[in-house]
């Protein structure tokens, strides 16, 4: 093997937290090489987020072509093509995956195609297709990602039981399809095949669809679920399966006894782990707890020069979150003063109606002990929302009872995964309701909820009675 190629900083991903790093380092005149084992861009660009949405709003669009009758738009043989969306889907990803390679390059960052193994803190060895290389820095950013998590009895087999990957990659839409986990990944998926024309059955454990959510919230999407026909079976666990008449056969336990559910595809979608274990961080002393690598709000590890961002680094599971966590150690490596410190992440869900919420939800504040003052404005009194025909959903935010700061907020509807970023600026900026209720928004858009959610929060309504 040859010696060692020398660097300022390596960055072992090159996913939404690592591809960011790398680029920033570059940026700072740093000689930085970025290694991924498989694809730029990480599972978010080529297997998560980016393809997904792809397919859901291929699903939406055709959902919505098939009735538009409802606005004297009569739309005649409507076809659906897998073959040719899944194609476009992959131009999607292709077009956005060239463009971070063009950014590394851009930024002066090298890559490299291989797989990593700390051979001491600051030295790797990487398995590449040419021979095993070794290269070292001074720092090194961990952002490993990821993976779907398997289940007892559902062992993937690319056929029959698949994780995310497969489900994004189906080539025709199954006439039967059981979700094994009723999270957003199972859900998300599995509503989109269902508009697709899949009869969708979904198998939660817990005793509700999307656990950790505002129940109020997920109230809305479980109307929807139903008259999309999905069945739903919670606290449910599913045995196992086998083979029986050209089907999967999967057994479940229910709180009535044992059921057997036929399908043509298995869904498995219970979450997902962080790639620790192949990194030889035993080796090199780095603390790792439940698979998760333990860091600091520098994103730094108990090993000086090692540092760990994204997936790998903890909960959430987000590729924001990772972003902004790559940006973070890559400051840091450059002697700046940064350390990840946020009030809050917001999430988004893409099932129907969308969810997305942004710091406290109404019980996690009282949970807390705060005095809370709440206000709720549906989409069904908004202008804009009527014109789009989608007017399922409302607008939630939870403020200080004593303050009027705005605590929280929680949106169920149309077009809520682009809303939710004023309600994330305005807890970060620490804005009262008073300050939202003040901003003159645009009319007509769905923008105006979170200012009319905020008059009803403050004991005047404009476009809703007043309580």
């Amino acid at each position: 093997m040859e010696s060692a190629v020398k660097y300022d900083a390596i960055v072992i991903g090159a996913g939404p937290g690592g591809y960011p790093a790398g680029i920033r380092l570059g940026q700072a005149g740093k000689k930085v090489l970025v290694i991924e084992k498989e694809k730029i861009g990480g599972v978010c660009l080529n297997v998560g987020c980016i393809p997904s949405k792809s397919i859901i709003q291929a699903a939406k669009t055709y959902e919505k072509a098939s009735h538009a009758d409802k606005m004297g738009i009569s739309v005649a043989g409507v076809k659906l093509d897998v073959g040719k969306m899944m194609t476009w889907k992959d131009e999607v990803v292709t077009k956005l995956t060239t463009g971070v390679k063009g950014l590394l390059k851009a930024a002066g960052a090298e890559v490299m195609v291989g797989e990593a193994r700390f051979e001491t803190a600051n030295r790797l060895v990487v398995k590449t297709a040419d021979g095993d290389k070794r290269v070292e820095a001074g720092s090194i950013i961990i952002a490993s990602g990821s993976r779907p998590i398997a289940i007892p009895g559902f062992a993937f087999d690319g056929k029959r039981i698949l994780d995310s990957t497969g489900g994004l990659a189906l080539r025709e839409v199954p006439g039967r399809m059981i979700v094994i986990g009723g999270g957003y990944i199972g859900l998300e998926l599995g509503i989109a095949w269902a508009k697709l024309g899949s009869k969708v059955a979904v198998v939660e454990a817990t005793a509700g669809l999307l656990p950790g959510n505002d129940p109020e919230l997920v109230d809305v999407v479980a109307r929807k679920i139903k008259k999309l026909g999905i069945e739903v079976h919670l606290e449910a666990k599913a045995l196992g399966w086998e083979e029986a008449g050209g089907k999967a056969r999967v057994k479940i336990a229910t709180k009535a006894g044992e059921q057997t559910l036929d399908a043509d595809t298995v869904l498995v979608c219970v979450g997902r782990r962080p790639n620790s274990e192949d990194l030889g961080l035993d080796k090199i002393g780095v603390t790792v707890e439940r698979g998760f690598v333990k860091v600091d709000k520098k994103q730094r590890t108990n090993v000086p020069g090692v540092y760990a961002i994204g997936d790998v680094a903890g909960q959430p599971m987000l590729a924001h979150k990772a972003t902004r966590e790559g940006e973070v150690a890559a400051e840091v490596i450059c002697g700046h003063k940064a350390e990840f410190d946020v009030r809050c992440i917001p999430a988004v869900i893409f099932v129907d109606p969308e969810i997305a919420t942004a710091g406290l939800s109404e019980v996690e504040a009282k949970a807390q002990g705060l005095a809370v003052k709440v206000g709720k404005f549906p989409f069904l009194a908004l202008g804009r929302a009527i014109s789009t025909t989608e007017t399922d959903g409302f607008c939630k935010i939870i403020a200080d009872a004593r303050t009027d700061q705005v605590l929280g907020v929680g949106i169920v509807g149309s077009g809520a995964t682009d809303l939710i970023s004023e309600a994330a600026l305005a807890i970060e900026m620490g804005a009262l309701l008073r300050d939202l209720s003040l901003t003159i928004h645009p009319h007509p858009t769905l923008g105006e909820v979170m200012m009319e959610t905020a008059h009803v929060a403050l004991g005047e309504p404009l476009h809703i009675p007043r309580r």
